[in-house]
């Protein structure tokens, strides 16, 4: 296995129909990514597009992914890029959207339940494993009575729209942070008093 290189994906559904559905606030994350390690995505036979990168001059190898299967299907191409690339679970990180924190919260984790997310559960199915680290974006809660999967799969709303940016900065950050000085650093920087 390669100790020395990361598999980061990000989740969501393809197409520019879903684009900026909280859902794929994952996607965006991974995006904020590329751009700062000057990586462009390219499609791989994997079922996902992929950029390659180091996020700091000498660090650690990067591979960022979005899965191009849907987002309950994310876990064969994760997987598929882990055999690829050898990479062990241990380095494998998902970031996805999360309803359980609020919205422009960033918290880190490493494997535990799924809360309902098909594509956690996915991923952990296909890896064999829940022991793989989290990076779990918040979008709190749908309002009223609305369903969960109504809500995941809207747009951001204006107000939040706004702050979108910054979330996405925090997320890229504590990435960033999860890779460079590990999980416990991370948690410290990125969970607050909370």
């Amino acid at each position: 296995m390669n100790s020395n290189t990361w598999l980061v994906a990000g989740l969501g559904n393809p197409g520019p129909g879903y684009s900026r559905n909280r859902h794929n606030v994952g996607q965006m994350v991974l995006d904020e990514a590329a751009a700062r390690m000057g990586g462009r995505f390219k499609t791989h036979k994997a079922r996902a597009q992929v950029a390659e990168g180091r996020i700091s001059l000498g660090g650690p190898r990067v591979v960022l992914a979005k899965p191009m299967t849907y987002m309950n299907l994310s876990g064969g191409p994760v997987s598929a890029l882990a055999r690829f690339y050898g990479i062990d679970p241990a380095q494998v990180i998902a970031v996805h959207d999360e309803i359980d924190i609020p919205f422009n919260t960033v918290k880190l984790k490493l494997g535990g339940g799924e809360g309902g997310h098909n594509g956690l559960r996915d991923i952990s199915k296909a890896l064999g494993t829940k022991d793989y680290l989290r990076v779990r974006v918040g979008v709190g809660r749908p309002p009223g009575r609305m369903e969960t999967a109504d809500y995941v799969l809207k747009d951001f709303g204006s107000a939040e729209s706004k702050e979108l940016p910054f979330l996405i900065s925090d997320a890229a950050d504590a990435l960033e942070v999860l890779i460079t000085e590990g999980l416990t650093a991370a948690q410290q920087k990125f969970h607050g008093g909370s």
